[in-house]
């Protein structure tokens, strides 16, 4: 998938205020609009400048895609895969919803970027504001927010207090955006999954006319960890073993996530990947996860004169053993 610049699509400098942001995309909207516009490439190229609009015209989806192509990291055209939770931390008051002007659908990279948070949104209690003829009623409820944060594993495991910063952003009183964060406390529980969310009532949009406060929702994701990675309940961990454990097999020592220090019995004759389970020491719940101990086998290196000593006895005890012969 390409990298979409919404600066050059729109025509607009990367510190434009709302106004500019407004004016280019009437200005192109009544040149390139379907039913006006006499251009052989019209339909597409609405469809483009829609979709730029709705993330720069939006000061928090504008904040999230300035962050990720800060210092020109990316280039319009090229080729582009988000980085592993790029947009952890940021909030949203609405992810989109993956459609442009007349219906028309919002490109891979839209829905790559923001169309995720709004399907998820939609899921949970989603966005409350409702448009009326002449105003809002009286009593409104306030629109949810949604918000993605990266826990560590270990998190899931014991359950934790977190001081949590979101990213936002603003207008301020000359329509330029102004990045706006804000503190919360939160409380992740215990048996936490990645794509859960945890909801924190009343901390949406405040209400209208009186009405309650929207809803925060965050997406719990991992950090990425060498160490270990997450599957629904289940968890895979990577376990170092020496060659002679691997072959002979016998007692190890591990520490899980949860940090328990088991011992585990290597079978004899492991392979380099072998997957050793233990049962239902994954993420914790009424039915717990497993967790799989994946075995890599690690070559001590021959330092001393005794050490290549070693590695030169093997050679002659195992004269007969050729790595390469099934290649």
């Amino acid at each position: 998938m390409e990298f979409k610049d919404y600066y050059k699509i729109l025509g607009v400098d990367k510190n434009a205020a709302a106004d500019e942001i407004k004016k280019a995309y009437r200005k192109l909207a009544r040149k390139y609009h379907p039913d006006v516009s006499k251009e052989a490439d019209a339909a597409d190229r609405m469809a483009e400048v829609n979709e730029a609009n709705t993330v720069l015209s939006d000061p928090e989806k504008r904040a999230a895609y300035d962050n990720l192509g800060k210092e020109g990291a990316y280039r319009a055209g090229q080729d582009f895969r988000p980085p592993p939770n790029w947009d952890a931390g940021f909030e949203f008051t609405d992810g989109g919803d993956g459609a442009g002007m007349d219906g028309a659908a919002f490109s891979d990279f839209f829905e790559q970027m923001f169309g995720r948070a709004a399907r998820e949104q939609r899921g949970g209690a989603g966005s409350s504001r409702a448009h009326f003829r002449g105003g809002p009623p009286p009593q409104q409820r306030g629109e949810d927010h949604h918000a993605k944060i990266e826990l560590d594993l270990q998190d899931a495991y014991q359950g934790a207090e977190r001081m949590l910063t979101l990213r936002g952003a603003k207008l301020d009183d000359s329509g330029h955006m102004v990045n706006e964060d804000r503190q919360l406390q939160v409380t992740i529980p215990k048996g936490v999954r990645e794509g859960q969310l945890i909801r924190l009532s009343g901390q949406g949009s405040p209400g209208y006319g009186g009405g309650p406060n929207g809803d925060l929702f965050l997406e719990v994701q991992f950090k990425p960890d060498a160490r270990w990675r997450a599957q629904d309940r289940d968890v895979y961990q990577s376990v170092n073993i020496s060659p002679w454990e691997a072959e002979l097999g016998g007692p190890i020592q591990v520490t899980t996530p949860g940090g328990n220090t088991v011992e585990v019995n290597v079978p004899a004759h492991s392979k380099p990947g072998r997957k050793l389970r233990l049962k239902e020491r994954g993420i914790p719940s009424a039915t717990p996860g497993d967790l799989y101990l994946e075995l890599h086998v690690v070559l001590p290196p021959a330092h001393t004169d005794e050490q290549k000593a070693a590695y030169s006895a093997m050679a002659k005890a195992f004269a007969g053993f050729n790595p390469r012969s099934g290649q």
